[in-house]
């Protein structure tokens, strides 16, 4: 099967109209720059990374960028030296300069790779997180590039962690496909939500089923004083209140607040600060405790996942499906989160991006960790409609998927009406149509 064509859309809805993801940084229109690979067998892999609005288009011309690395390539191929293609990707003797494997370069990657796994899924017949799951050892440790991280984590060092959870893989597979895997909301709290909303949102999420919130955190502490009473007053003491800040606040700021915070009881504040500065969140994490500190949905790559943990600066890794360079490296961060022990919460939201970490935690539980305990994905009630196969979420756990493939796959009619800024609904929006 020849890869004959990348085919590459500007996806962009208008949730800033109506508040959805707001926070203390961001008011934006959920985008997605939307690749897809044609092949010269009939299938087809789709992949998507998640942007929220304007700068889209840039994502899409570093597609462009890259897709020369893929039309022209087998998939055998591909699957045959996984590492290799990776590197083919983020090691362009040009392209690297504006890297490397960082931002809008790095995102496009993601976006590409991911749509590569989607196809030999589909290929497969299964769903990502079986296909994962049933990948030995050996093939998973064959798509990492371990470049910068052999301090941390070796190749033989990966191989023994998946190994050991080879006993019980049967058993935690049967237990996902009953039960699923648990999940938190963070639809009731966006910033900029009024107070009503929240407390009628609260009110609704808590008759469904979900045990674990999530509010957002602002510069303003009085407004997160208020804010944070609001919530624990509806949802009470015994349900899990987690925060973030969506790196608003200085290091000194972010420990000055959560002093304050933390007569709520917050499980982990989120993002407290700068996701640049292990410094900086090893000292807000040593200054806060016993509330744990959380990052990663802007994580850059491997490299920094691997100083936050060895700095001991987060006690949740919040591991993103398509910032970094997709599966092969999220692969990576997956094993040293198990090596250190370091629970992973993935961070969702967004467009696709619940679609997509569903299957990264049931594979995690099944395959790499092995463990419930202090794990969690998140989940935001937006968009769902618009995929082939929707995220399913029953009684506060995401339903394992048993459609083929990475779960990405965007309705046409959806592709066409949000398509920047010619679709339907952008026409309507600026009295064209």
């Amino acid at each position: 099967m020849k890869i004959t064509d990348v085919q590459v859309r500007d996806i962009r809805f208008p949730t800033s109209l109506e508040g959805d993801g707001s926070d203390a940084l961001n008011l934006g229109d959920y985008s997605a720059t939307y690749v897809t690979l044609v092949t010269d067998g009939g299938l087809t892999g789709d992949g998507l990374t998640f942007t929220n609005g304007r700068g889209n288009e840039i994502v899409v011309s570093a597609v462009h960028a890259l897709k020369h690395h893929v039309i022209g390539r087998r998939l055998s191929e591909i699957i045959g030296n996984f590492r290799g293609f990776y590197r083919d990707l983020t090691v362009d003797a040009q392209l690297r300069w504006l890297g490397p494997e960082k931002g809008i370069l790095h995102m496009a990657t993601g976006a590409l790779i991911n749509a590569v796994w989607d196809l030999w899924a589909k290929r497969e017949g299964k769903p990502m997180w079986k296909h994962l799951a049933d990948l030995t050892p050996e093939q998973l440790v064959g798509a990492i590039d371990f470049t910068y991280i052999t301090d941390v984590l070796t190749p033989d060092e990966a191989l023994a962690i998946l190994h050991a959870r080879q006993e019980g893989r049967d058993a935690r597979e049967a237990e996902m496909l009953r039960d699923g895997f648990p999940a938190y909301t963070t639809s009731t709290g966006w910033l900029g939500y009024p107070d009503e909303k929240v407390r009628r949102l609260c009110r609704q999420a808590m008759s469904d089923g979900w045990t674990a919130f999530k509010m957002k955190v602002g510069a303003n502490l009085e407004d997160n004083l208020r804010r944070a009473a609001l919530m624990r007053e509806e949802i009470g003491s015994e349900r899990l209140l987690m925060m973030d800040a969506n790196q608003v606040w200085d290091v000194g700021e972010a420990i000055r607040q959560m002093k304050e915070l933390a007569r709520f009881d917050p499980w982990w504040i989120e993002e407290p600060t700068s996701p640049d500065d292990v410094l900086g969140h090893a000292a807000i994490q040593r200054a806060i405790d016993p509330i744990r500190v959380a990052t990663g949905e802007v994580v850059q790559n491997r490299v920094i996942f691997k100083q936050l943990l060895q700095a001991k600066a987060i006690r949740f890794l919040q591991v993103d499906s398509c910032r970094m360079g997709g599966v092969n490296e999220v692969l990576a961060v997956l094993l040293m989160a198990a090596k250190f022990g370091v629970p992973v919460c993935p961070h969702a939201g967004g467009v696709g991006l619940c679609e997509y970490v569903q299957h990264i935690s049931i594979f995690d539980y099944i395959a790499v960790s092995g463990s419930l305990e202090d794990r969690v994905c998140e989940y935001v009630d937006h968009l769902h409609e618009h995929f082939v196969d929707p995220c399913i979420v029953r009684n506060a756990r995401y339903v394992a998927p048993s459609r083929p493939g990475y779960s990405i796959t965007i309705q046409p009619a959806s592709l066409d009406a949000y398509e920047f800024p010619a679709g339907r609904v952008w026409q309507k929006l600026r009295g064209v149509a």
